[in-house]
């Protein structure tokens, strides 16, 4: 689907790791991927499907992911879209009741440091 940044990375399912979204693109990488290395801090391992909920509670806690910021060629994002979330935002959104869906082949294994595989589970839909 796209040129990964790292061919061996394994989604929390132990497979390959799908690629989340071209259209918005995303990854820390842009390359569609959930991938992450040494340099993403943040850990955008797991792939999101945006909800009207979800985009209203990362506005309020600090990241507006729904506004477009056209001069960093970001569109905003709207429910339904994927997107690479950092785990441990999820991870907060969870906490808060405000955690958005997710795809588990898509989500990369290293997700399994901050969530469960079972509550991952609660939250998954279809690839």
């Amino acid at each position: 689907m796209t040129t990964r940044y790292d061919a061996g990375a394994k989604n929390v399912l132990g497979g390959e790791l799908q690629a989340c979204s071209l259209e918005p693109i995303t990854g820390f990488f842009r390359n569609g991927c959930c991938e992450t290395s040494h340099e993403d801090l943040g850990m955008h391992t797991v792939c999101a499907v945006m909800t009207a909920e979800f985009l209203a509670y990362s506005k309020l806690a600090g990241n507006d992911l729904s506004t477009p910021m056209p001069e960093y060629g970001f569109a905003g994002l709207k429910p339904g879209d994927r997107w690479c979330l950092c785990a441990p935002r999820w991870k907060e959104a969870l906490d808060a009741g405000a955690a958005p869906q997710l795809v588990l082949e898509a989500t990369h294994e290293e997700t399994l440091a901050i969530v469960p595989l079972g509550v991952l589970k609660d939250y998954a839909v279809e690839a």
